[in-house]
């Protein structure tokens, strides 16, 4: 790693960054860290959890096929480090913080993985180096939860530790818009932190857009994802009046989209997952409890949200009665469990619960994911992947994720069908 510095050896401003430490190897660290790399600045990549290390060095994560080539160069390079020692991190020359922030069973912020890491950082540091907290969290997160420990360590934030807010922007699966295709917004505490992050976040991002604060910086990301957990909710809703109408939801879209000013598409489905709509909403929420700020608006479609799962089962559950059919007893089998198409990742996917309501009804469930082998239910029920399913097994399928680039001509061999992605297409078999 590189030579430790003092705040009276260098002029940070024009010091060449030549290490960063990654705290947190999940969707977003491990690709943070494969970028940084790439670009020959050392990376030492940090977690609490030996097995996920483990999955790293044995290459059995789930990423885009850029970072998994760029994951293959990086091991067994010296200047690429995996570790648990987080006290190392007083080696690197800045020191990103790339953890989870969930929401737990009664939405409300899951703080403990940040509030920790943040904690080791303080813990650690040094004067000369840079700190950027990416994950999305509540307006302040940064002050709080950086800036005052700092302070009290006896740091001077700006002068003898820079310390700044670049949430990511990383969409896991999707290779048309790659982290460094796509512009960060980067708010520093000083103009001179904003500066001294921007070395980091212009290694990564296409470019970066300085912000007056850390918390216009927070603000944004959470402003990002409330508006699409807004527009989903309306697009679900509008696909149910749509039903009622026997019109094609699609079909509306479509035609809405070619209008080219005032409009953009967002798509009906089964619900969200993952680790930013079910979650990040939540986080302003909470905040605004205690201003007693109003909005009905975001709660309203954050509740919708939530009750998706509930409607495709009941959808699922007028067609088997329209077919002459009661839920229990029937053989229901959930095509993709991941939360969205072309990823192995099931968190707060849709599919976990329609599969938990199915089975407190009675019907008899499977489902098949040809990226995920296994799952476990909140119960602690563990199902496997239906292996070569054929349609004739089940009395009905519910298309819930499509992974691209395998066969679903079987599905239609199924008596009935509900395709709660509205863009179904079993097109032929790959070759």
């Amino acid at each position: 790693m590189a030579k430790l510095l003092t705040a009276g050896d260098v002029p940070f401003s024009s010091a060449r960054l030549s290490s960063v430490a990654v705290i947190g190897m999940g969707y977003v660290g491990l690709p943070t860290a494969l970028g940084l790399h790439a670009d020959g600045i050392t990376v030492l990549g940090i977690d609490h959890d030996p097995h996920r290390l483990e999955a790293i060095r044995n290459q059995n994560v789930d990423l885009i096929e850029p970072d998994r080539e760029r994951l293959a160069t990086s091991l067994g390079q010296d200047t690429f480090e995996l570790t648990t020692d987080v006290a190392r991190l007083a080696e690197a020359d800045a020191v990103m913080v790339c953890v989870p922030t969930p929401v737990d069973s009664r939405l409300l912020p899951d703080l403990g993985p940040l509030s920790d890491a943040c904690e080791k950082l303080v813990q650690y540091a040094r004067a000369g180096q840079t700190f950027i907290l990416t994950s999305t969290s509540f307006i302040g997160t940064t002050a709080t939860m950086l800036v005052e420990p700092l302070t009290d360590r006896g740091l001077t934030v700006g002068t003898d530790v820079f310390v700044a807010s670049s949430p990511e922007r990383i969409d896991p699966g999707n290779v048309r818009h790659t982290q460094q295709e796509t512009p960060r917004v980067l708010g520093g505490v000083t103009p001179r932190c904003t500066e001294m992050a921007a070395r980091v976040i212009e290694v990564l991002a296409l470019r970066a857009h300085r912000v007056g604060s850390p918390e216009v910086a927070e603000m944004t990301k959470l402003y990002e994802n409330t508006f699409r957990a807004v527009n989903i909710a309306l697009a679900n809703e509008f696909a149910d009046i749509c039903a009622d109408l026997t019109l094609d939801p699609m079909e509306v879209i479509d035609a809405a989209s070619t209008k080219p000013y005032g409009f953009m598409p967002f798509h009906p489905g089964p619900g969200v997952g993952g680790h930013c709509i079910p979650c990040d909403p939540h986080y302003l929420l909470w905040q605004l409890r205690e201003t007693r700020t109003a909005a009905p608006l975001v709660r309203q479609a954050m509740n919708a949200i939530a009750e998706r799962p509930r409607r495709v089962v009941e959808r699922v559950q007028g067609v088997l009665s329209d077919n002459g059919r009661g839920m229990a007893g029937s053989r229901i089998l959930v095509v993709g469990v991941g939360y969205k198409p072309g990823v192995q990742d099931v968190r707060s996917s849709p599919a976990l619960e329609i599969i938990e309501l199915f089975t407190q009804r009675g019907a008899k469930v499977d489902y098949y994911d040809p990226l995920i082998q296994r799952v476990a239910l909140a119960d602690g029920t563990v199902m496997e992947s239906a292996v070569h399913p054929e349609g004739s097994d089940w009395d009905v399928a519910l298309l819930h994720t499509v992974q691209p680039d395998h066969d679903y001509a079987w599905v239609m061999e199924c008596p009935m069908t509900v395709d709660a992605t509205y863009r179904f297409d079993p097109g032929p078999a790959p070759r």
